[in-house]
């Protein structure tokens, strides 16, 4: 009997050897396969990366933080706008005002950030325009924590790019630049930018949609994605699977001000296309001379259209290189210097993007008959007034002019006088509320607005939490909106 018994416990105890080094040689072989995997895939999706690490450690050291200062100055007369320790209507306001209104400053420094990275090794650094527009200092801090001044080079406000560079005595690794033609709905992309402030922050996610136009200008060609993108990333790269940039990170829509999975990145051909020009410092288009309109299917109807691709042409510029050509109202462009035009959005790139006065053939169809004409691309002129944008006391996110000729038949207008908003960013205070681009601005708390100045005067009066109200005319009917004033 203890023989069984002695026989039993020694069985027992062989066993339990057994099961641990089974279990140890497991253990190990799954330590060794963990350390040596590089990334999973998954045999539904073998494209798939498990894994974005070797990317992000390879692109992070090219995506810098910039941060900008703008030098509000106030004026050294007048009442310097101090609302007490309890707001705008503190009692006593009056005498906080009397008595530490001196002490304030009359000047102070507005900051904010924003990403770029590295496109050349002796320090060039592409970003957004509205990144560095309109600032007083440029820093620029590496991912090593070296900060440098940086200078502008140049930019371009019709498409919210611009390039700066810093000095330095070591060269700078740069990121390769890829081919935005050749993304996919669907495909892997990846962001990496300082999301308020939080440096080398690195997000993924897909292609959304390719072409968005979301109105922010005659250049809308957006790459959608759902990579998580805040106040912060904008001027840093989207990257492909192969750590090539294919966009820059621009804007987001949201109410929240944060990301609700939809954020948009200039496609980096494009950015290719004006490099050069941005590198000499200015940017220059050319010039077709027509306004344009996308074709509707019942436009197709009416026209006697086979289909909806093209641009339609609204209304011709007299004198422009159109009306030279022999280009009327009605027509139908197909084709620019070769290209075909497969929506409306594609015309203005295309012209823009074409050398001023290269002769060009213009297809189009007139009355369902095909027509070729030349015409010799004139330039792009900016407007005289440079354009004001509400950001800096307070940001208002939106952008104001005077009305001119062009504006006025840009947006349909019938006045040839006051102002007109002509951009409206998506998750701003004036786009929360409802405001949108050809408002015509008549009061601003119940003051009649006469002219770019005036309305400049009036806006920077105004305070964090202050509530504004305007009155605006909107296609010939007039509206109250309130607008409130937040950091």
């Amino acid at each position: 009997m203890e023989n069984s018994k002695h026989h039993g416990r020694k069985i027992s105890i062989t066993g339990w050897h057994l099961f641990c080094l089974i279990t140890g040689f497991l253990v190990a072989t799954l330590f060794s396969s963990v350390a040596t995997i590089e990334a999973q895939t998954s045999s539904v999706l073998p494209a798939a990366p498990g894994s974005f690490s070797q990317l992000a450690r390879k692109a992070s050291p090219s995506v810098v933080n910039i941060s900008t200062v703008k030098v509000i100055k106030r004026g050294r007369r007048g009442p310097v706008p101090f609302g007490g320790p309890l707001g705008p209507q503190d009692p006593f306001k009056d005498f906080f005002e009397r008595f530490f209104g001196d002490q304030i400053p009359r000047d102070f420094r507005q900051q904010s950030l924003g990403s770029g990275f590295v496109i050349d090794k002796d320090g060039f650094i592409l970003t957004n325009n509205h990144v560095v527009e309109n600032t007083d200092e440029i820093k620029v801090k590496l991912a090593d924590k070296r900060e440098y001044d940086a200078k502008i080079v140049g930019r371009d406000t019709k498409t919210d790019l611009a390039l700066i560079r810093i000095e330095l005595d070591q060269p700078l690794v740069p990121l390769s630049l890829g081919d935005s033609d050749k993304l996919y709905v669907g495909d892997w992309v990846i962001a990496i930018g300082n999301p308020f402030g939080l440096e080398a922050t690195v997000t993924a996610g897909i292609v959304s949609a390719k072409y968005r136009d979301i109105g922010a200008g005659s250049y809308d060609n957006f790459i959608q994605t759902d990579a998580s993108i805040n106040p912060g990333n904008s001027g840093g790269p989207l990257l492909n699977t192969a750590g090539e940039v294919v966009g820059i990170n621009t804007a987001i829509l949201s109410r929240s001000g944060g990301s609700v999975g939809i954020g948009f990145a200039i496609p980096i051909n494009m950015v290719k296309d004006l490099l050069p020009q941005l590198k000499k410092g200015k940017v220059v288009r050319g010039w077709l001379g027509v306004m344009i309109q996308k074709i509707t299917p019942d436009l197709k109807e009416k026209l006697g259209l086979k289909d909806e691709k093209g641009a339609l042409v609204a209304d011709v510029t007299a004198g422009g290189p159109a009306e030279e050509a022999g280009i009327k109202r009605g027509d139908v462009i197909i084709s620019f210097d070769g290209e075909d035009i497969k929506e409306m959005h594609d015309l203005p790139y295309i012209v823009a993007s074409t050398p001023v006065e290269k002769k060009v053939t213009v297809e189009i169809i007139r009355k369902g008959k095909k027509k070729s004409f030349q015409v010799k691309t004139g330039e792009l002129k900016e407007d005289d007034e440079s354009p004001v944008v509400s950001e800096a006391s307070p940001n208002l996110g939106l952008m104001v002019k005077e009305v001119t000729p062009e504006l006025a038949r840009n947006f349909g207008l019938s006045e040839t006088s006051g102002l007109v908003v002509v951009q409206v960013e998506s998750n701003s205070p004036a786009g929360e509320a409802g405001m949108k681009p050809g408002d015509i601005i008549l009061e601003v708390d119940q003051v009649s607005m006469k002219d770019l100045a005036q309305f400049n005067r009036k806006i920077e009066k105004y305070e964090e939490g202050d509530t504004i109200l305007f009155l605006l005319n909107r296609s010939g009917t007039t509206l109250y909106l309130t607008i409130k004033v937040r950091e």
